[in-house]
């Protein structure tokens, strides 16, 4: 008989029990309901058969494998199904009892293993059975049944192989979820269905994903895992968070359904697809990036807590697969976000160093799970460079190292593989990216280790297999095996074999450039230039891979092997050409801007220095459009009123950027450099008082670089900056404009015509002093100036750095000064040296009645100005650059040299396809910025040469002045470096110069100033304080010594011991007898002779020290080793000048064999003269010829400049 209370009690406990999975209480309370609940005969039938199903599934997963279905006979079907089916159709009045009715029937059959009669019993989705009912009030049990409706049908529909069906009734059953999510703590069956129907729902779809039977395209392709994800959070929330292990028995591991996540997002990540937006909350304040990026972090931190947890350290036997393919996949996911499409504002805090650290974390923990593992420490040393933390970076590759060779050698000897042990291929690599690193950021230790490694990289390929044919990377070959059909070495591909052979090649011509062994350095340049021929190998190697050309042109030029460094260099250039698809980052072309810079100082090196101007500007051209290079900002260099500067920075955000905003340092660094050697070129070419004009400009660039610098705002550039008037002539009335304002300077100077480029045919000049025309006429037949510093008649010497900055200077020389040239021979004189350059012999240029040698204009030449497709009637116009129209005015040539390379080769060659070897670095901000400062310092510098040589002393000396503070702040900021990394003598890992290297930069540039002011002893001054803070100074050794050599020849005297007296009239008189003044009378004191006017060799005699003054000594009564008072004394002792020329052999010698003076030919040049002056011209002869070949194969600039990182792209 009914009772309504206890009913209602009786079927809350039955509800309860099935709830939390108390199968032995049902059995009893199933009875109790059917005594005081006789209508709920359709509930009580269910839970006997839920009943039933529970037992009989327990029994048999005691006997046999869990996934086993339960025999129909155990289960007793014949009798349960037409029970419940009775039930079922009895059933009117409670939809919920009849919905679970058929849900057990269909468990039933999915139980016996007859899933095609499960799936056509169970019910289709609770909103259809329970129509009229309202969702919120229904029982748990109901909802668990949902649940369990959902994945018995979807797992009935994947064991037919339709994943894509199961995974449709997987999301249309989403929604009985909401229960779970509601905040409410769900009883035990409620947690064990909807774990069970989320971790089938995931792994489901990643077998989607993996089969490619869905996309990670679909908005909807993450909806599985975050779902799992919600689980996880709302279990911890509602006081029971889950731990790692099985969810429940015979199920995957949960960390299983964390690495199928992180597997999906990384895919998206690495795949750059669009942020998939289904079943999550998108905030519109975070972008796309932002919400990827964190997510992803969320899932890398919750499965490498249950891998880490769930992991014990291995035996030595055992290996840890899972723990390292997870750090593969996190390194790969790091590449990308380390990658330069990733910005800091798509990481959020921290950027890509806070990045890097976590990486650093992670991989650390792992080293703990397993032992000596490869590829972690691999990634070690990769990532540790990445945070520019290089020692512990090359720690980590010495211990790699160390454990892959002893780990190769068991192998060679046992012949059985070792999994944990790195393939032969990706030791290689490792090793190419170790060289690379240590030649790209290190110095002479880091060079010697990098030459070091190389010889071991050359001994491994050597016993390696031959590589796999560029025709047939794609074709499986047989590989040798071993008596057991093991192969231990497989061949590498030809791309492993092209980065091998060009690590070996970088690491060989650092070393040359850094050895002190100068005996060795031209075998080492030559097996470099063998090793990058065996890169660039058509038949194994990657011939056009861009470093590799780049790197190989470099050494070509310092070899003064012109035309094909020209020919390896244009390759490279127009084998780059666009091919359409641009992302709009122009990496290729930001990539070739060395190389362009490259090739315009290898065409000043040929003297055609109207097309190395046009290389210049190819660099920039090659972007279209200056706002795309620089944005919308204004570069014009003008400086106005506070208010305006702050209104600016106000609206600045609203500014387009340029492509400088995405650059690194190291790229900017280059495009300062190119616009260097845009001036070097536009002083040779017009003047150094052009040069001076247009410096400005090398401030703005710097300014829109890399930001406001430290130091005063010049006063005025409005000269600089205005249209230069002409005059009706044609010529250009350049003011020699000072961006310092110094007007005491200017106004004492006359204005200058500079004739715009003419083109002419006549090389022959008339005999007369030179003009502007002159310069102008000869600037333009590429004929610019005699290589080769000369004396001039009156014994002062010319310029005292690099031969060609000084041409324009030369230039205006008159023609009896040329006579004295060392380019002039006579016709029976010795045959020259074969020209490095090749060619036949040609006749020599004749310019204002003087002949001189210049490059073949043959049929390489002929090519270049094809290249550059430039035509001779418009080189006026082509030299906007000197008429003060800055860097982003220039007429445009893009266009015409896109033309010409489009038809110029045929074969689209993919020279940039390879990775770069190494990663972004991120380097300290403060040693950012110190980067930054030595930058500058070398900018002011080159305009205080640019002053210097327009004889406007007083702003050299005030741009001096500015790049001493730098150097001087830089200083404070070193000492009080508490780390150590940096000291005053050494710049540190990835450093430029050192403070003492620059220090001596200032002083040298102080003496050359003092020099050209007729201060020959101040200068020597400055000279000793360069070297005592730099002792290998090149160009303070070079002005040393030639002082020191003047002091020996007597072309330089003491000053007076006794100070001239002022006598009334103004005029000077000395208290020196009359009868020593006219014993050097014919000295005169001044600027420094680099060389006699005497023709070497032709019958002199080695000169007599002692003759000049035995007759002082004689009228004086004085033998020759007494010395006179000092108040007599007319010239130093002889000792001391033996001593003085002596010392500057020494500095002369010692420079000369290092890698920063072996191809110096200033330094070459003073040793001759030293040769000369000890009474060996054979020697003399003989260094000069050399200094002759270094001269005629010497850019505008030295060769270093090209690139921040030798002889790496």
């Amino acid at each position: 008989m009914s009772n309504p209370a206890k009913a209602a009690q009786y079927l809350a406990r039955l509800e309860d029990a099935r709830c939390e999975g108390r199968w032995d209480d049902v059995p009893e309370l199933v009875r109790k309901v059917r005594k005081h609940a006789t209508d709920r005969l359709c509930l009580t039938t269910t839970a006997e058969t839920e009943f039933a199903i529970i037992k009989a599934s327990q029994q048999q997963q005691s006997e046999s494998r869990p996934s086993t279905a339960v025999d129909s006979k155990d289960l007793d079907t014949a009798q349960l199904v037409p029970r419940l089916l009775g039930a079922i159709d009895a059933e009117t009045t409670y939809l919920e009892d009849k919905y679970q009715a058929q849900v057990c029937l269909g468990w039933m059959h999915w139980t016996v293993g007859d899933y095609s009669q499960a799936a056509t019993r169970l019910p289709q989705s609770l909103e259809n059975e329970l129509g009229q009912v309202e969702l919120g009030s229904i029982s748990e049990w109901t909802r668990v049944c949902s649940l369990k409706a959902a994945y018995l049908k979807a797992n009935c529909l994947a064991r037919n192989n339709e994943r894509v069906a199961a995974l449709a009734v997987f999301e249309s059953a989403l929604a009985s979820l909401s229960y779970v999510w509601s905040g409410q703590k769900g009883r035990k069956q409620l947690r064990f269905w909807a774990e069970l129907f989320l971790t089938e729902f995931c792994m489901l779809q990643a077998q989607a994903l993996e089969r490619g039977e869905k996309s990670l395209d679909d908005p909807n392709s993450l909806a599985p895992f975050r779902s799992w994800a919600k689980y996880w959070e709302v279990s911890k929330a509602q006081g029971s968070p889950l731990n790692g292990g099985y969810g429940f028995r015979g199920a995957v591991p949960r960390r299983r359904v964390w690495n199928e996540y992180y597997a999906a997002i990384s895919g998206i990540l690495q795949q750059d697809l669009p942020f998939p937006t289904g079943f999550v909350d998108v905030t519109n304040e975070a972008s796309a990036r932002n919400q990827l990026r964190a997510e992803l972090k969320k899932v890398e931190i919750a499965y490498e807590g249950l891998l880490l947890s769930e992991t014990s350290f291995p035996r030595a036997e055992e290996q840890r697969q899972e723990i390292e393919d997870f750090v593969a996949a996190v390194m790969r996911n790091w590449s990308v976000l380390n990658g330069r499409d990733w910005h800091v504002q798509d990481l959020g805090p921290g950027g890509k160093e806070g990045l890097s650290r976590g990486i650093l974390d992670i991989l650390y923990r792992a080293a703990t799970k397993t032992f000596h593992s490869t590829a972690i420490l691999r990634y070690l040393f990769t990532v540790h460079i990445a945070v520019a933390e290089f020692d512990l970076a090359f720690h980590a590759f010495d211990s790699y190292l160390e454990i892959v060779k002893k780990g190769k050698a068991r192998v060679d000897k046992t012949g059985h593989p070792e999994p944990s042990l790195d393939d032969d291929a990706t030791v290689l690599e490792t090793i190419s990216q170790a060289i690379t690193a240590l030649c790209k950021y290190g110095f002479y230790i880091a060079a010697e280790k990098a030459y070091n490694l190389g010889v071991e990289l050359e001994e491994m390929l050597q016993k390696l297999p031959a590589p796999l044919p560029n025709s047939q990377d794609n074709i499986t070959t047989l590989d040798e095996e071993d008596g057991n059909g093991v192969i231990l070495h497989p061949r590498i591909s030809s791309r492993v074999y092209a980065l091998s052979w060009q690590a070996i090649g970088i690491s060989q011509a650092q070393w040359s450039r850094a050895t002190f062994d100068s005996s060795i350095r031209t075998e080492t340049q030559s097996k470099a230039i063998r090793s990058f021929q065996k890169s660039l190998s058509p038949e194994n190697g990657n011939p056009t891979d861009v470093r590799t050309l780049f790197t190989l042109g470099l050494l070509l030029a310092e070899q003064r092997e012109l035309t094909a460094a020209i020919d390896i260099v244009k390759a490279a250039l127009m084998s780059n050409k666009k091919t359409g698809d641009e992302s709009g980052s122009y990496w290729r072309e930001r990539a070739l801007i060395p190389l362009w810079h490259l090739l315009a100082l290898l065409l000043s090196a040929r003297q055609d220095f109207i097309m190395a101007a046009r290389a210049c500007e190819g660099a920039f051209e090659q972007f279209d459009d200056p706002t795309v290079l620089f944005g919308s900002q204004n570069l014009q260099g003008t400086f106005r009123s506070e208010h305006l500067n702050e209104a600016e920075a106000r609206n600045e955000k609203a500014q387009a950027k340029g492509l400088v905003d995405e650059m690194d340092d190291l790229e900017k660094e280059g495009m300062i450099e190119v616009k260097m050697t845009q001036l070097a070129l536009l002083e040779l070419l017009e003047g150094p008082e052009v040069a001076v004009n247009a410096s400005h400009e090398l401030l703005v660039l710097y300014t829109r670089l890399f930001g406001g610098f430290q130091t005063k705002a010049p006063a005025t550039t409005q000269k600089s900056t205005m249209e230069v008037p002409k005059s009706s002539a044609g010529t250009i009335r350049s003011l020699r404009g000072s961006i310092f304002g110094n007007k005491a300077d200017r106004s004492s100077r006359n204005v200058r015509n500079i004739t715009t480029a003419e083109t002419g045919t006549s090389t022959v000049l008339p005999e007369r002093p030179q003009t502007t025309q002159t310069v102008a006429s000869i600037a333009t037949t590429a004929t610019a100036a005699p290589t080769i510093h000369v004396t001039k008649e009156n014994g002062e010497a010319g310029e005292g750095g690099r031969s060609r900055r000084s041409s324009s200077a030369r230039g205006r020389r008159s023609d009896s000064t040329r006579r004295n040239s060392l380019k002039k021979r006579e016709p029976n004189a010795q045959p020259r040296r074969t020209s490095s350059t090749g060619g036949a012999p040609h006749a020599p240029t004749i310019v204002d009645g003087e002949d001189f040698y210049t490059p073949i204009v043959d049929g390489a030449s002929q090519e270049r100005v094809d290249f550059f497709a430039s035509s001779k009637t418009d080189i006026g116009r082509q030299q906007s650059f000197s008429k003060g129209r800055g860097l982003l005015r220039f007429d445009s040539t893009a266009s015409s040299a896109r033309g010409s390379t489009n038809g110029s080769d045929n074969a689209v060659l993919d020279s940039l396809s390879s990775p770069n070897p190494l990663p972004v670095v991120q380097f300290p901000s403060d040693q950012v910025k110190r980067q930054r400062q030595t930058v500058l310092v070398k900018i002011w510098l080159m305009i205080a040469a640019f002053y210097r040589r327009a004889k406007m002393y007083g702003d050299a000396k005030s741009a001096i002045e500015e790049a001493r503070k730098l150097v001087d702040g830089l200083e404070g900021e070193v000492t009080k470096d508490s780390n150590g990394s940096v000291t005053l003598r050494d710049p540190g890992w990835g450093g430029k110069k050192s403070v003492e290297e620059l220090w001596g930069d200032v002083q040298s540039e102080l003496g050359y100033l003092a020099i050209a002011e007729g201060a020959p002893y101040v200068a020597r001054d400055y000279f000793e304080e360069a070297l005592m803070h730099y002792p290998d100074h090149p160009s303070a050794t070079v002005g040393l010594s030639n002082i020191l050599l003047d002091i020996y020849s007597e072309a330089l005297l003491p000053p007076p011991a006794i100070p001239s007296i002022i006598l009334p009239d103004g005029q000077a008189t000395n208290l020196i007898p009359t009868s020593s003044k006219s014993q050097t009378s014919s000295h005169k004191i001044g600027s420094i002779p680099t060389l006699p006017s005497v023709p070497l060799g032709l019958g002199g005699t080695p000169p007599q020290l002692n003759k000049k003054h035995t007759t002082f000594h004689e009228s004086s009564g004085l033998s020759a080793e007494e010395l006179p008072p000092p108040y007599k004394a007319v010239s130093l002792p002889l000792v001391d000048r033996l001593a003085a020329r002596d010392r500057a052999y020494g500095l002369l010698s010692g420079l000369t064999k290092l890698g920063t003076g072996w191809n110096y030919s200033d330094a070459w040049f003073a040793l001759a003269r030293a040769h000369e002056e000890s009474g060996q011209p054979d020697k003399a002869k003989d260094v000069l010829w050399w200094c002759v070949e270094l001269e005629e194969g010497m850019g505008v600039r030295e060769w270093n400049c090209v690139s921040a990182n030798g002889y790496v792209l």
